[in-house]
């Protein structure tokens, strides 16, 4: 068995519950031997600059109380995001301890369907709306190396 979190960047550095449950982790009637947090960190929380919303340059920091490992892992390459999560997943199995990935990643859309993300963030998305999606760049890459062919993908 293995304990599995998913958080968002913003919860995750700034819910008091992420850190209070970080201090408890290894208490010996608590713990579950180590958890593996998954953090989707689209680098905006909500729609707040994370400059104006913690002091530390990354939301996964919090996890450095307990010296958690954190793996920055670039979410457009699944390739490395497997690596990483497999990694974490033997860390974890290994040392019995909390590990950290930190899905670097963008949302495509802002937060919700009401939400036009070029208001509070019109940089940042003037670049996103210029990437292509991960499944098209992942495609493309597969075919290129002749791993799948086009009817294959579609």
């Amino acid at each position: 068995v293995m304990s599995i979190l998913l958080h968002g960047d913003a919860a995750f550095a700034g819910q008091g519950i992420v850190y209070e449950t970080f201090h408890l982790s290894d208490l010996p009637s608590y713990t579950t031997h180590g958890t593996v947090h998954v953090v989707v960190n689209n680098q905006i929380g909500f729609t707040t600059d994370p400059r104006m919303a913690r002091s530390s340059p990354y939301p996964t920091d919090v996890a450095r109380v307990v010296n958690a490992p954190i793996f920055h892992v670039n979410a457009d390459d699944p390739e490395a995001v497997v690596y990483v999560c497999n990694v974490a997943a033997e860390w974890r199995s290994t040392f019995h301890k909390d590990v950290v990935v930190d899905l670097v990643c963008y949302r495509r859309n802002g937060h919700n369907e009401m939400d036009e993300p070029m208001f509070t963030q019109p940089l940042m998305y003037k670049q996103i709306r210029k990437q292509k999606p991960v499944l098209q760049k992942y495609a493309e890459l597969l075919i290129s190396q002749g791993v799948v062919n086009q009817p294959e993908y579609e």
